[in-house]
């Protein structure tokens, strides 16, 4: 015969955990939340300092990518055709596609790449999570190169963040993953609110994405769009650190031997598990990618 259940019990065992409790940070994500500062305060003095802002340069690229990329999967999720995706040195982008629907398109350059960026930043809060993100990444990188083939600023910057990925996978058990990870979403969202600022608050650009939605809409100028979509990316960002704070709890002990785990680093036992399998996967894609070009 089962024994009775102690209610009493089960129900001070099953009490919701207050939000206070969710949002307080740990000593690890007190750390995470130090780093993305750093990173918000050095981003923002390597923005504008001559010569040290090349440091920052490719990452600025990396973010053009995240929005003509976001461009394009809007266009393809609105059956769009979708010619080329180009990044030119100068920091700029364009995206050439036929049909669509623009009122989605347009805005999903700015407001994409800022739900990218705060995606990043909550998995910059756990080694585990980084390391999804940055297979997610990867495959993100694959499809903007279908698109930017002829593009060899593209393949360039595309090839440096894989390189730069692959390297920071085998430092401290994949611990400087997760800041560099914690990086890239920082960078993102911050060249966002920039972006929108300077192109349709500050100064009016008649290209600019907002501008030629204004047009389409024919009922706000651009400036008032882009204060929509600067509170939009303020609010993604701000989910993002929300979402690492309450999703990711375990201390850096406890991420090192998850990280053992799971996506172990290559060259160790569980990768040499996993090697033969991946390899078997990703070999058919790398031979239809390669009789491609």
């Amino acid at each position: 015969m089962y024994a009775p259940y102690d209610y009493d019990t089960l129900q001070s065992t099953l009490q919701p955990r207050d939000a206070k409790s969710l949002l307080t940070p740990n000593p690890t994500q007190r750390t995470t939340l130090i780093v993305a500062g750093c990173y918000i305060i050095g981003i923002a003095i390597l923005w504008y300092v001559p010569f040290l802002n090349w440091i920052i340069y490719p990452f600025k690229l990396l973010t053009v990518g995240f929005h003509e990329g976001s461009h394009a999967i809007a266009g393809v999720l609105t059956c769009a055709r979708i010619h080329s995706i180009e990044l030119d040195p100068d920091e700029g982008g364009a995206t050439r596609m036929s049909g669509g629907i623009p009122l989605i398109t347009l805005p999903a350059g700015y407001l994409g790449s800022s739900f990218i960026g705060a995606c990043l930043i909550a998995c910059g809060f756990d080694t585990d999570a980084s390391k999804v993100a940055s297979l997610v990444m990867a495959a993100f990188f694959i499809i903007t190169l279908w698109w930017a083939r002829r593009n060899l600023v593209t393949w360039l910057l595309i090839l440096g963040m894989v390189g730069l990925i692959v390297l920071f996978w085998f430092v401290k058990g994949s611990i400087a993953l997760r800041y560099f990870v914690l990086f890239i979403g920082v960078m993102s969202c911050m060249y966002v609110l920039w972006d929108v600022i300077d192109d349709t608050i500050s100064r009016k650009v008649n290209t600019s994405d907002a501008a030629v939605f204004a047009e389409i809409c024919g009922c706000c100028p651009s400036q008032i769009w882009g204060v929509i979509w600067l509170i939009i990316a303020f609010v993604f960002f701000a989910a993002g650190v929300l979402v690492g704070l309450v999703a990711f709890k375990q201390s850096e002990e406890q991420q090192a031997q998850d990280a053992k785990h799971f996506l172990p680093v290559p060259g160790s036992s569980g990768a040499l598990q996993i090697a033969p399998g991946l390899a078997y996967l990703l070999a058919p894609a790398c031979a239809a990618i390669a009789s491609y070009f």
